[in-house]
């Protein structure tokens, strides 16, 4: 199991945050049964999860197993989308950068998940 210093679970809530807000900014926006509106109501889910890892303060036996499957992928997608984002920007861009921060703190979340998995299986 991965230990993360206070510094990087910070920076990584404060991007998980962040993240949560746009998306529950943007999801009215779509109607429900829409793709874009399923996207974001499984990401929304995903970042609470991953929040509550971040976090430690619920009790996260809340979530099943098939929850915290679930949840991984639409982690990985930030991940792929920020990579691909990247791609268009050099390395001293301010987008490559909060592309970078996304990407820095998807992957503390997609590890905590699937520790949380072995954990429990």
């Amino acid at each position: 199991m991965e230990k993360y210093t206070s510094e990087n679970l910070l920076e990584a809530l404060k991007v998980v945050d962040s993240t949560i807000s746009k998306c529950e900014k943007m999801q009215p926006k779509f109607s429900e049964g829409t793709s874009q509106h399923s996207l974001l109501k499984n990401r929304i889910k995903s970042l609470y999860i991953s929040k509550a890892l971040i976090t430690d303060k619920c009790d996260t036996a809340q979530y099943s197993i098939e929850e915290l499957n679930d949840s991984l992928k639409p982690i990985v997608s930030i991940i792929n989308k920020c990579v691909s984002g990247q791609r268009k920007h050099e390395v001293e861009d301010v987008q490559y950068k909060r592309f970078q921060k996304l990407i820095d703190a998807m992957d503390i979340c997609k590890i905590l998940i699937t520790n949380e998995i072995v954990k429990r299986g």
